[in-house]
C-alpha cells in the first residue's frame, strides 16, 4: 500500500499556494473542449485522473474525479462532483469498471508516470486521452528567446509522447491540439499572438513553469519583452502571430484504445 506524505499529485509545486491566482487566466476553452469530446467519442462513464478543480469536464458525460490534493478537491464547483483522493498510481477501481478515461495537463505531476497511465488502462474499457505537451517541441515557442529556463523546465517535466504511448499500449493516435487566438486557457502558448498578456504577473502564476525560476529570470523577461514590443523588434520577428487564428505548438493529445 502507498503512504502518503503530503498533499499534492506530485509535490513539484505547491498547488494550494499558486492555485488561487489561476482561476481568472486558466478558465477552459471551449474548442479544446470539444477536441477532447471526440477522443473520448461515445464513453458514458469517464475517469478524470488528476481533475484539479474540474477544468474540461463538460467534454464527458459521466465523470468520476480523482484530485491527490486537498486544496484543489476543496476549490471544485458544488454543480461538480466530489473528487475521489486517490492518486493515479493507485486507483481504487475494478479493472474495465469505465468507457472511457482523461488525464489533462496533469501527468507532468505524477510521480511515476508509466505506473499511473498502465493503472488508467487497467480500470478502462475504452480510450484513454492524455492532454499533454510534447517536450521535443516545447522549445520552438518565442518564449524560448526571453525566458528559456522557463521552457527548459518545461521541457524536462513533461514525458516523452512516445512514452506515454508506449505505457496505455494499444492503439494510439496522437494529434496535435490547435490553440485558438483568443484562447482562454492561458498556458504560455495559448499567448502565442499576445505577448503583453504575458507581463502580467498573474498570467505567468497560472503558468506553474514560472514558479520553478527565481526573481532574476522574471526580471529580465519582463524588461526584454517591454522593450522590444516597445521598439518593435517583436513584431518583426512575430507579428505574423497576432493574426494567426490558431497555432499548433507543443500542445498535443494522446488517444489509445485498447
Amino acid at each position: 500500500m502507498n503512504v502518503r506524505t503530503q498533499d499534492g499529485s506530485a509535490g513539484h509545486v505547491g498547488h494550494a499556494a499558486a492555485g488561487y491566482g489561476r482561476s481568472a487566466f486558466r478558465r477552459p476553452d471551449t474548442r479544446i473542449a470539444r477536441f477532447i469530446a471526440e477522443a473520448l467519442g461515445d464513453a458514458r462513464t469517464v475517469l478524470n485522473v488528476g481533475a484539479g478543480a474540474g477544468s474540461y469536464e463538460s467534454a464527458a458525460r459521466e465523470v468520476t474525479a480523482v484530485e491527490p490534493s486537498r486544496s484543489m478537491r476543496d476549490r471544485r464547483p458544488a454543480r461538480l462532483v466530489r473528487a475521489v483522493d486517490a492518486v493515479a498510481e493507485d486507483l481504487p477501481f475494478a479493472d474495465g469498471e469505465f468507457d472511457g478515461a482523461m488525464t489533462l495537463f496533469s501527468v507532468h505531476q505524477w510521480s511515476d508516470v508509466t505506473r499511473g497511465l498502465r493503472e488508467m488502462r487497467r480500470v478502462t474499457r475504452g480510450p484513454v486521452v492524455v492532454l499533454t505537451c510534447a517536450p521535443s517541441l516545447v522549445r520552438d515557442f518565442w518564449l524560448y528567446e526571453y525566458a528559456p529556463e522557463v521552457l527548459d523546465t518545461e521541457a524536462r517535466r513533461f514525458p516523452r509522447v512516445e512514452d506515454i504511448a508506449a505505457a496505455l499500449g494499444g492503439t494510439g493516435t496522437v494529434h496535435t491540439v490547435p490553440i485558438p487566438l483568443d484562447c482562454t486557457d492561458g498556458f504560455n502558448e495559448a499567448y502565442y499572438g499576445r505577448p503583453e498578456m504575458l507581463l502580467d504577473p498573474g498570467a505567468r502564476q497560472a503558468c506553474s513553469a514560472w514558479s520553478f525560476v527565481d526573481d532574476g529570470v522574471r526580471e529580465r523577461f519582463d524588461q526584454s519583452l517591454r522593450r522590444d514590443l516597445a521598439s518593435g523588434a517583436w513584431d518583426a520577428r512575430h507579428g505574423h502571430l497576432r493574426t494567426q487564428r490558431t497555432y499548433e505548438g507543443s500542445l498535443v493529445l494522446v488517444r489509445a484504445t485498447p
